[in-house]
């Protein structure tokens, strides 16, 4: 296994593509944390009026990443559509703080800024073009090693931008600071990003088509798989709703408390993305996922028998050792389902993430409709454990005789 962070530093696509996921880190770090505040207290949104628009811009922008990523391997290429979503970016967060009222906001979370978060897959489709004919397991480390700058962007820039605003009366000059980068991001590709192509033969077959491609997302090779991630997955989205209220209710936390174990375990993550990467090449993707998953499910169902601040303070390592894995390790999984095809198999990352978001919602919704928020951590931690289930029945059945699901056998039916 290389070297991984020496190999993308030398890679100057790689490098590229490093700093540009660094980039579209900073600007969710930036504005994540303060979007229902503007949105709500700022601008004059309800509360249900702020759920609609959350989950229709998460639909948009889910059809947003499988549109562009079919859109690029149809073009060959990966720079037009990252281009354009850079623009979509900086136009949907300047027009916010720009005209901050109530409609240039909802216009934006519905269009620009979802569009704007395609370009996370997009970034990693380019990885793996500039990976191929890459031995797989040198992948998952090029994977990992990008996927870092993300957790590297969540460590550093949440702390430095409620700093620079403290005192402020309002949070949108956070907009303004997301819609530079985003401009920043759009010249690092438009001047340093080189054209990888896809023969031309190749993607005028039938396959490539956008009504094929979607059958092909749809097909019994591609969704159980996805389910088993998304189940998986929607643990981190549940624990990012209920660590805050577990903290500061029953384990009698401080706010501060809160920022400080989420700051710790991003810290931690960037560490152990690398070690997870190391476990997949020793093992496989499948294990390593399932490993990763059991080890935060612990995590989960201690945080629900928490009962005070130390006691989750304790489980940062559980929570940053399992959280790394489930982070990291679908990227080059997801990928793999669909291997030919780099811009419509990394769009399986936008889909595990709107997967994994709708069931937290409804995970929550059920916990604590029937019981508190410590058991509702308890119930993440079963879904994950029935993604666990379902991702170890689906790889011991007979591998499925299909060029896009075998292409890395080793990574993918281990």
């Amino acid at each position: 296994m290389l070297s991984a962070l020496p190999f993308v530093y030398r890679h100057d696509q790689l490098r590229l593509s490093a700093a540009g996921i660094f980039v579209f880190g900073f600007t969710g770090a930036a504005t994540a944390p303060y979007m229902s505040l503007i949105g709500i207290r700022e601008l004059g949104l309800t509360d249900a009026g702020f759920s609609i628009l959350s989950f229709v811009a998460a639909l948009v922008n889910v059809s947003a990443s499988i549109s562009m990523g079919i859109l690029s391997d149809r073009l060959g290429h990966y720079k037009l559509p990252i281009l354009g979503a850079c623009i979509s970016g900086a136009l949907g967060y300047g027009v916010v703080y720009a005209f901050p009222t109530v409609w240039t906001f909802a216009l934006a979370l519905l269009i620009p800024v979802p569009v704007y978060g395609a370009l996370n897959s997009l970034i990693f489709a380019y990885v793996r073009a500039s990976c191929a004919g890459m031995p797989p397991r040198d992948l998952i480390a090029v994977n990992s090693a990008v996927r870092a700058a993300i957790s590297l962007s969540w460590v550093l820039v949440p702390g430095i931008v409620g700093y620079a605003l403290a005192g402020r009366t309002s949070m949108l000059p956070a907009f303004l600071l997301a819609a530079i980068a985003c401009a920043f991001c759009f010249i690092l590709f438009a001047r340093f990003m080189r054209e990888e192509t896809i023969a031309h033969a190749e993607r005028q077959e039938p396959a490539y088509a956008f009504l094929a491609s979607i059958r092909h997302l749809g097909s019994r090779q591609i969704w159980p798989f996805v389910l088993a991630i998304a189940l998986i997955s929607c643990t981190l989205h549940v624990n990012g709703i209920v660590l805050p209220l577990v903290v500061t209710g029953k384990a009698g936390g401080q706010p501060a408390d809160v920022g400080a174990i989420v700051g710790i375990v991003a810290l931690l993550e960037i560490v152990f993305i690398f070690f997870w990467g190391w476990v997949e090449t020793k093992t496989s993707a499948a294990v390593a996922i399932a490993a990763s998953a059991l080890i935060y499910c612990a995590y989960m169902l201690g945080l629900g028998l928490a009962k005070d601040p130390m006691t989750v303070y304790l489980l940062t390592p559980l929570s940053g050792l399992g959280a790394a894995g489930i982070i990291s390790l679908p990227i080059t999984y997801l990928q793999n389902l669909i291997a030919r095809r780099a811009g419509l198999g990394s769009s399986l990352i936008a889909v595990n993430i709107f997967l994994g978001g709708g069931l937290s919602s409804l995970l929550f919704s059920v916990g604590t409709a029937v019981s508190d928020y410590s058991h509702t951590a308890m119930l993440g931690a079963f879904a994950g454990l029935c993604g666990v289930a379902l991702l170890g029945f689906l790889h011991k059945r007979p591998a499925v005789k299909d060029d896009l699901h075998t292409q890395q056998g080793s990574e993918h039916h281990g």
